[in-house]
């Protein structure tokens, strides 16, 4: 007798190509189309230090503005003038040159022989050498372990004398930006005995020395500043003003002061887009994955349909002709009958074809057992 060939269910799929192809997208699905938690973290850390330098940016140009639109008025006789016509006998935000000139007494310098001056400062600064237990270095320290500021009252008067008239300065240390002169500087190295120099490296810590520092506003200095200007009485006064804006006592004339300014705006504008861009960058890389994810689903979604309805196309079929065909169907693809005994479990599930795309290690399809050998499996 001749042996009849084995009878084929009908074909659910193309060939092991199209399943390894449904694999591979049921395998990218299992990834999850959510960022990760890392590219999370970056894209707030990227929008939040955005949003910062964006913040200081329109700080910076808001104080530019204000400083192109401070009026400009000259330290001369019509100045009194000006006041008495402005409202309130006040100018919000004004800018004027002139020479600083004590009131009372001046401060002489500590160091320098007939250094004369209003504002002193004296610093102590000590440094030395700390080790980094992250990076292994010694890394250079710097602190602050005393500072003593002096002050006398000032005024600032025309560069040219015989006008009469002054400008009362008032809480000189609130300026923002106070030009002091360093008229001395020393430093002072520290003496090490060798049992130091070992109890210094145990501990971590080298000290370097003090470095002593004496600086002034001398008098004679030409300074330029910005801040409200008020008549009060028969005294001008130059003070911090009250919208906010800051206050300046500069050795820069005011066209220097105006372009540092616009060119620290600058800065932080560029800052805010190169770092911005990197913002959009990542949130378009984040964007862009949920886009090939949310195509994926659909795709997966749309095989599915169709290997659903293929199965219940074969159902039917199979209810028709008695349902033989479908007990020696592969469990995987449903189109070439079994061919293969999978040891040590024994199970009968899979055609020669699927077995072969199954992913390594191999298991058993049924009991998820590892298989160690095949042996075919004839039909007659």
């Amino acid at each position: 007798m001749v042996a009849s060939p084995p009878a084929r269910a009908p074909r659910l799929t193309s060939s092991p190509g199209a399943r390894r192809a449904v694999a591979a997208v049921t395998a990218a699905m299992e990834g999850g189309g959510r960022p990760s938690a890392a590219q999370a973290a970056l894209l707030a850390a990227s929008t939040a230090l955005t949003a910062l330098l964006y913040s200081v940016y329109r700080q910076k140009a808001r104080v530019a503005r204000g400083l192109q639109g401070a009026k400009k008025v000259r330290l001369d006789g019509e100045l009194r003038a000006v006041l008495l016509e402005a409202p309130g006998r006040c100018v919000p935000y004004a800018v004027i040159e002139g020479v600083v000139r004590s009131v009372k007494e001046t401060l002489s310098s500590q160091f320098v022989e007939n250094c004369k001056g209003v504002i002193q400062r004296l610093t102590l600064q000590e440094h030395k050498m700390v080790w980094n237990r992250t990076t292994h270095l010694w890394n250079d320290y710097e602190k602050i372990i005393h500072q003593r500021t002096n002050t006398t009252p000032f005024d600032l008067v025309p560069q040219e004398d015989g006008a009469g008239v002054t400008v009362r300065v008032m809480k000189p240390l609130d300026a923002a930006e106070l030009s002091l002169e360093t008229v001395y500087e020393k430093f002072h190295p520290s003496v090490q005995s060798f049992t130091d120099v070992i109890g210094h490296y145990i501990s971590g810590e080298r000290p370097k020395g003090i470095q002593e520092t004496e600086q002034m506003l001398k008098v004679g200095t030409a300074l330029t500043g910005v801040g409200e200007l008020v008549l009060d009485n028969a005294t001008i006064k130059l003070q911090p003003p009250k919208q906010g804006m800051p206050y300046y006592l500069s050795a820069l004339d005011f066209d220097s002061l105006l372009q540092k300014q616009e060119s620290n705006v600058r800065f932080w504008k560029i800052l805010t887009v190169v770092f911005g861009f990197a913002t959009c960058a990542v949130l378009f890389f984040i964007l862009r994955k949920q886009y090939r994810h949310h195509r994926q689903r659909r795709h997966l979604r749309q095989m599915q349909d169709e290997f659903r309805q293929a199965q219940e196309r074969l159902t039917r079929e199979m209810n028709a002709e008695g349902g033989e065909t479908l007990k020696n169907a592969c469990v995987i693809c449903l189109s070439n009958v079994k061919s293969c005994v999978f040891l040590e479990c024994g199970h009968v599930c899979s055609c020669k074809e699927c077995y072969r795309a199954l992913p390594e290690p191999k298991k058993c399809p049924i009991c998820r057992q590892l298989i160690s050998r095949v042996v075919p499996l004839y039909n007659s």
